[in-house]
């Protein structure tokens, strides 16, 4: 009798004991293929045969669990028990021991026990041989393996950097699996390259390759879509409505999908990348132009709801995808004049049929806005700049984007024109002034060569009989004159903080093309800098750009005094990043929120618009050093002249530099700066040169070499009045050809210096011009002892000042404070004391000192000093 036997006639136990037979068969043959295998494997096959006979054997000698096992007998004995039995070939009894295994070694990596990795993969690699021929093994093993190697590298990279104490018995499991997975994967190199390139088509393949059964096809619910016909995607899923019907997709059925999406807008638990996709599949199937326009404006927005979070930018692949959806709808426009897309539209209220035209209307009207995507579009890929790091080529390549957005920015515009030449539209001119705004925007900061790049490239997207009436096609070649019409179009049909800016846009691109006087009387007619402080955040940093930009552009002109002044606004606050919106600055006394602190970064403007800070402040100190080196000069040999302060920040640095024991070589710019003007005013003018000249952030700036030039002109000739300030009182007369000699610089060029010297009241001597000396005047001069004194009463007078206004604080709305203070003694003293007078005698009161110096109001240096 077979063992298989099972006591039952049923035609289930024949075909169940048949393929029992043969499952036997099976693993027999394959034992003896196997016999290669070292004892351990061929042990284990053993067992699992036994385990397998004795589990499927009904005679009365059962082990194990097979005891509580339910079979025919027990049948007879309790008839609501049901047995089943599922027949499992030994391929698939494998592959699920191989799950159960990659299972085993998934829960060793999150418990880090390598222990049992080490264990496992050993039995993976045999499993994996057993299921394979040579190397064509599960691409479930491929994929296990490779992750494995992946994590064991990650895990011995943390070791390094941060190391961590680890056990014996894991650390020994880390270094087998490290050796094992080294060994091991050099066979499968191939395969698992072919993962890690594209690990989804590689496991697609898999599926296809290694299931013996295709797989049925999944349904996927969809709620909020009506019921239609079948229709399957590309991966197999079919989008079901809610009575359990597939949903098919056709031009009839778009517009009652549009509205089921439009009305599930918003609400939680709303897949939109699903909608998403209903919609791509939507716009394949219509068929007339309304239909395409009504599901790009949906699908637009949709895309742009994916990026609603504040904190997180659109996905890149989304942004590319709106931004091809708005320029094929803009193509649509342009071809189906007939069809308008106008803010101020009226919705469409039947879902079966599209609009008609009326008689006697020209247009159709779509509601949206043109102008709202441009500008979301634009939003989204600022925001997406100020996320990446700007240092890496992903910041390039998405930088590169800006010129498709340009191209979108331009032909919003043409369309808005074509829009506004039909008045009885009624198209706002608020629409046209934005997209005007946001086309300034993307010019006013680039040089006039990226300019005319990204003009021509513009122009070349549009036919060639479609022209501009804002800028003209052929005048749209000149950069200057394209920000010009542009700023004077919003100068004339904008008002407030549009206005404010097209003004700020001009004056910046100006002084970037070293236009500098008319930057300056631009600026100073605008009045802005009296009434910016009632702007936006934005407008507020835009002027801030503007003024810096003004300061350089003086600076490469050669005008000195007019860049420290205008630059000392920004760079005297020493906030220069908060205020260019370039960084957000740690204050050391005050926090931050955490809702201000991403306020601020969302302000943050993106790398390729920063101005470099470290140029702004090397122009800033240079010429805070051209200035205050003369001045200082003059102050120190004239103590009566009352002392001026150009740059506090300057002053500063210089005060510290000077205290500094050992100055060694200078390193960044700021030691240049110190050193060149510790050099200009001990005379040294070459040595102060060359420190300037060394600073190579020169390097970053237009004609640099002219520039160098230009401050090499600056220094010689500040470095004559220094020279002149400090040494008049030793001279009665100098000649001018010494004096050039000593600066190499033109005669006439040192008479011109001493001449405005002399008329600026700078320099008391008088320049002979027959014999080209300097005759210097000797007026009455201070002794060394009269000027220490001047000194001295300067000084008591400001104390005295300073006395009494503490006083007036401390006796302010207090009659009794009043009569004490008198009491003690103090400047008319009104009791207590012997004599009242100032400087009398304190007998009176409380003979107690009191603190803030408000005793110091009589006496002999009092008396004196008023005297």
């Amino acid at each position: 009798m077979s063992r298989f036997f099972r006591g039952g006639d049923d035609s289930s136990s024949d075909s169940s004991s048949d393929e029992e037979e043969l499952y036997s068969e099976e693993e027999e043959e394959e034992e003896k293929s196997d016999k290669g295998e070292n004892e351990d494997e061929s042990e284990e096959d053993e067992d699992e045969e036994e385990a397998e006979e004795s589990s499927d054997d009904e005679g009365t000698q059962k082990k194990g669990a097979s005891r509580f096992m339910v079979d025919v007998s027990s049948e007879s004995e309790e008839s609501d028990v049901e047995t089943t039995t599922k027949v499992k070939s030994a391929k698939d009894k494998r592959f699920e021991e191989l799950e159960a295994t990659i299972t085993a070694i998934a829960n060793g990596k999150k418990n880090g026990d390598w222990g049992l990795i080490s264990s496992e993969l050993d039995k993976l690699n045999r499993q994996a041989q057993k299921l394979g021929d040579g190397k064509n093994v599960p691409k479930v093993y491929i994929k296990t393996i490779a992750e494995l190697e992946d994590f064991t590298n990650e895990t011995l990279a943390k070791q390094k950097v941060t190391p961590k104490k680890m056990n014996s018995t894991q650390q020994r499991g880390l270094n087998i699996v490290k050796q094992r997975i080294r060994k091991n994967n050099k066979d499968y190199q191939q395969q698992i390259d072919a993962f890690r390139a594209n690990s989804e088509a590689y496991m697609e393949s898999d599926e296809e390759e290694e299931l013996p059964a295709p797989k049925p096809s999944k349904v996927r619910f969809q709620p909020d879509l009506a019921d239609e016909g079948a229709a399957d995607d590309d991966e197999g899923f079919a989008t079901v409505g809610r009575g359990g019907r597939t949903l098919q997709f056709t031009p009839e059925s778009i517009f009652k999908h549009l509205r089921s999406i439009l009305e599930s807008r918003g609400k939680k638990n709303t897949d939109r990348l699903e909608q998403i996709k209903v919609m791509e599949k939507l716009y394949e199937v219509a068929v007339t132009p309304y239909q395409q326009i009504r599901v790009l404006l949906t699908i637009v927005s949709a895309r742009f709801d994916l990026g609603s979070g504040a904190a997180a930018s659109m996905p890149l692949e989304q942004w590319k995808a709106a931004e091809k959806e708005l320029s094929l709808l803009l193509k649509v426009l342009e071809s189906n004049t007939e069809y308008i897309v106008i803010e101020n539209a009226e919705e469409w209220d039947d879902d079966d049929k599209p609009p008609t035209l009326a008689p006697g209307e020209k247009y159709i009207r779509i509601p949206g806005s043109i102008v709202s995507y441009v500008e979301r579009l634009d939003d989204e890929l600022m925001r997406s700049l100020q996320s990446i790091d700007p240092h890496t080529s992903e910041y390039i390549e998405r930088l590169t984007d800006e010129g498709a957005l340009y191209n979108i920015i331009f032909r919003g515009l043409l369309y808005y024109e074509m829009l506004r030449k039909d008045a009885s539209l009624e198209i706002p001119q608020d629409s046209v002034n934005r997209i005007v705004a946001r086309r300034l925007e993307h010019v006013y900061f680039k040089p006039a060569q990226v300019v005319k790049i990204l003009e021509e490239n513009s122009w070349k997207s549009v036919p060639e009989n479609v022209d501009s009436s804002i800028t003209p096609r052929d005048q749209s070649k000149d950069a200057t004159q394209l920000v010009n019409t542009l700023s004077t179009y919003l100068f004339t049909h904008s008002e407030g903080i549009i206005r404010a800016r097209a003004m700020l846009f001009q004056i910046y691109f100006l002084a970037l093309h070293d236009e500098y006087y008319r930057a300056r009387d631009m600026m100073l007619m605008s009045h802005l800098s009296e009434s910016i402080a009632s702007f936006d955040i934005q407008t507020q940093i835009l002027f801030n750009r503007t003024l810096v930009q003004v300061g350089l552009c003086a600076f490469r002109q050669g005008l000195v005094y007019d860049a420290q002044n205008t630059l000392q606004e920004i760079c005297g606050s020493g906030r220069q990043k908060e205020l260019l919106a370039q960084g957000v600055m740690i204050q050391r006394f005050h926090q931050v929120s955490p809702e201000q602190e991403r306020i601020e970064k969302q302000r943050q403007l993106p790398f390729h618009m920063h101005i470099n800070l470290e140029l702004l402040e090397c122009v800033y100190l240079t010429c805070s050093m051209l200035l205050e080196i003369p001045l200082l000069a003059q102050t120190g040999s004239s103590p009566d002249v009352k002392k001026r302060v150009i740059s506090k920040t300057y002053r500063r640095m210089l005060e510290y530099h000077e205290r500094q024991i050992f100055t060694g070589p200078p390193e960044n710019t700021r030691d240049h700066v110190m050193q060149a003007s510790k050099a200009l005013a001990a005379g040294e003018w070459k040595k102060a040169i060359e420190f300037i000249h060394n600073i190579k952030i020169w390097e970053l700036m237009p004609n640099t070499e002219s520039i160098k030039d230009l401050l090499a002109k600056q220094i010689q000739e500040e470095g004559l009045r220094t020279y002149l300030f400090t040494y008049a009182p030793f001279y009665d007369t100098l000649a001018v050809s010494t004096l050039s000699e000593m600066f190499e610089l033109e005669p006439r060029k040192v008479s011109a210096v001493v001449s405005k010297m002399i008329s600026h009241e700078e320099l008391a001597a008088a320049l002979d011009q027959v014999t080209e000396t300097v005759i210097f005047r000797k007026g009455v001069e201070l002794s060394r002892l009269q000027s220490l004194a001047l000194t001295l009463s300067d000084k008591a007078s400001n104390l005295i000042e300073t006395n009494e206004r503490t006083l007036e604080h401390r006796t302010q709305g207090s009659s009794n404070a009043f009569e004490r203070q008198g009491g003690r003694g103090g400047r008319g003293g009104r009791g207590g004391g012997a004599r009242g007078g100032r400087g009398g005698p304190r007998t009176g009161g409380n003979s107690q000192r009191q603190a803030g110096g408000t005793q110091f109001t009589g006496g002999v240096l009092g008396a004196a000093v008023r005297g």
